[in-house]
C-alpha cells in the first residue's frame, strides 16, 4: 500500500515559472468556463426553461468527462502533455465559437458536451503535470496557487456574466470564452515541465528487480474512500446545480446580476480555505488525517447549503455560500494531497482522470434528480433537501471511511516490499472538481 517511504519523483528545483503559466492559463479557461455556463443558464431562465431544460445543459456538460475518464487519464500518462494542451485549447476555441453562433437546443446541447470532451482531456494534464513542477516541499504552496487561480476565475465568470448577459445577451460571453482557451495553448507551448510522450516511465521494480504491481484505485482502501465519500455528497448537492438559478431568480426575486454576485461568493470562499489548509496540509503526515478532515470540511459544506435554504433575501445567501466555499477549498488541497501522495507518477494522470470521473458522474446523478424535482417542487424546499441529504451521506461514511483506515494501517507495506507512491502534496481539478466543473456550490474537486 502507498506510504511515505517511497523515494520522491520531483524536480532537483521547483519550476515557479511553469507553475505561473499553468496558474495563469487555468484562471483565464476556467473564467471562460463559468462565464458561458451561467450565460447559458440564464439564457434558458429567461426564456421560460424549466428545470429539465437546465438539467440537460448540465447533463452535457458533464457526461463526457464520466465517459471519457478511462480513455483521457490514459492520454496524460502516455501522450506528451505540450500536444495535448495545445490540441484540445484549440479545439475548445473553435467548438465555443459555433456554440456563440448556435440557436436550436439540440445543437447547443451537443456544443456542450465536444466543449466537456476539451476539458476531459485537459484536466488531468494540468492535475498531473503540478506534482512534477515542483519539489515535495513546496507542493502545498504551488497547491494554494492553483487553487487561487481557479477560484479567481470562478469568481469572475458568474459575475461577467451577469454583466455581459444583462447588457448584451449571450453571444459576447461565449466569444470570450472562446478567446479564453487560447491561455490552455499558450501554457502548453510554454510550459517547460512535460509529461507523457517520449518520458513515460519504465514499469517500477521492486527490491528484488521484479516489476512492481500496477497502480489500481481499488486497491488503496484510503482512495476508494475518499472518492466514494466525495462522489456520494457532489451527487446529494448536485440537483443544487439546477435548482440554484431558480431559487435565486424566482423565489428570492434576484436579478441577473445579484445572481452572478451570490453564485460568485462560493468561489470566493474557496480561496482562503485552500490557502488555510496549504499551511496545516504542509504538517500532516498521517493519510488518514487527511481523510478524515475532508469528510468534515464536506460536512461543513452541506450544512451551510441548508442554512442557505433558509434565507429571506438573496444577499443573505452571500455569508453561506463564502462558508461553504471556505470548506470546500479546504477539501480539496487534502483530496488532491491525499491523491499525489499515494499514486505513483506514471498512473497520476489516470489517477486525477478517475477520480474527476467519479465525482462528475455522481453530479450527473444530481443534476437529473434536480430537473425532475423541479417539476414536482418549489425551489426552496429543494436546496434544504439537498444540505440534508448531504449530512446524511456524510453521517452514513464514518462507519466506511473508519474501516478503510484500518484496514490501511493493516496493509502497510514492509521493508523491502515494491516501492509505492511519492509523497507529494499536490492540487488539483478542477480541475478542478473544481474547475472539475461542477455546478458552484457543489464541492468542487
Amino acid at each position: 500500500m502507498p506510504s511515505a517511504s517511497a523515494l520522491p519523483a520531483c524536480p532537483p528545483a521547483s519550476r515557479w515559472s511553469d507553475v505561473g503559466f499553468a496558474t495563469v492559463a487555468r484562471s483565464v479557461s476556467t473564467c471562460g468556463d463559468f462565464l458561458a455556463a451561467t450565460a447559458l443558464a440564464l439564457a434558458l431562465q429567461s426564456a421560460g426553461a424549466g428545470g429539465l431544460a437546465v438539467s440537460a445543459l448540465l447533463l452535457a456538460a458533464s457526461l463526457p468527462l464520466v465517459l471519457l475518464a478511462p480513455l483521457t487519464g490514459r492520454l496524460a500518462d502516455r501522450v506528451d502533455s505540450r500536444t495535448l494542451l495545445v490540441g484540445a485549447g484549440f479545439a475548445q476555441a473553435a467548438v465555443c465559437l459555433a456554440l456563440a453562433y448556435a440557436e436550436h437546443p439540440v445543437v447547443i446541447v451537443t456544443l456542450v458536451a465536444l466543449l466537456a470532451s476539451g476539458l476531459a482531456v485537459t484536466q488531468p494534464v494540468l492535475a498531473a503535470l503540478l506534482p512534477a513542477m515542483v519539489r515535495a516541499e513546496d507542493l502545498p504552496r504551488a497547491s494554494a496557487f492553483n487553487q487561487t487561480a481557479a477560484t479567481i476565475g470562478m469568481l469572475g465568470g458568474p459575475a461577467l456574466a451577469g454583466l455581459l448577459v444583462g447588457q448584451f445577451g449571450t453571444r459576447l460571453p461565449l466569444l470570450v470564452d472562446a478567446a479564453s482557451y487560447l491561455a490552455l495553448v499558450l501554457a502548453g507551448l510554454m510550459i517547460r515541465t512535460r509529461r507523457g510522450g517520449s518520458r513515460v516511465a519504465g514499469p517500477a521494480t521492486s527490491g528484488g528487480g521484479r516489476p512492481a504491481p500496477a497502480w489500481r484505485l481499488r486497491s488503496d482502501p484510503l482512495l476508494v474512500a475518499m472518492v466514494a465519500t466525495m462522489a456520494a455528497v457532489v451527487g446529494a448537492l448536485g440537483a443544487l446545480g439546477v435548482v440554484e438559478v431558480f431559487y435565486l431568480r424566482e423565489t428570492l426575486d434576484a436579478s441577473a446580476t445579484v445572481f452572478g454576485v451570490v453564485t460568485a461568493a462560493w468561489p470566493l470562499g474557496i480561496l482562503p480555505g485552500a490557502w488555510l489548509l496549504a499551511r496545516l496540509a504542509s504538517r500532516l503526515t498521517d493519510d488518514a488525517t487527511l481523510l478524515w478532515g475532508g469528510l468534515v470540511l464536506l460536512a461543513g459544506c452541506c450544512l451551510m447549503v441548508l442554512v442557505g435554504a433558509v434565507m429571506p433575501v438573496a444577499l443573505l445567501v452571500v455569508p453561506c455560500w463564502l462558508l461553504g466555499g471556505v470548506a470546500n477549498g479546504g477539501d480539496s488541497v487534502l483530496n488532491n494531497l491525499l491523491l499525489a501522495r499515494r499514486v505513483p507518477e506514471a498512473a497520476r494522470g489516470r489517477a486525477f482522470a478517475v477520480f474527476g470521473g467519479a465525482t462528475q458522474g455522481a453530479a450527473m446523478v444530481g443534476y437529473l434528480i434536480g430537473g425532475l424535482a423541479m417539476e414536482v417542487a418549489t425551489p426552496r424546499p429543494l436546496v434544504a433537501a439537498c444540505g440534508v441529504a448531504g449530512l446524511l451521506v456524510v453521517a452514513v461514511f464514518v462507519v466506511p471511511v473508519a474501516r478503510a483506515v484500518r484496514a490501511d494501517r493493516r496493509h502497510r507495506p514492509v521493508p523491502g516490499g515494491p516501492p509505492v507512491a511519492v509523497p507529494d502534496p499536490a492540487g488539483e481539478v478542477g480541475d478542478g472538481a473544481a474547475d472539475a466543473g461542477l455546478a458552484t456550490p457543489t464541492p468542487a474537486r
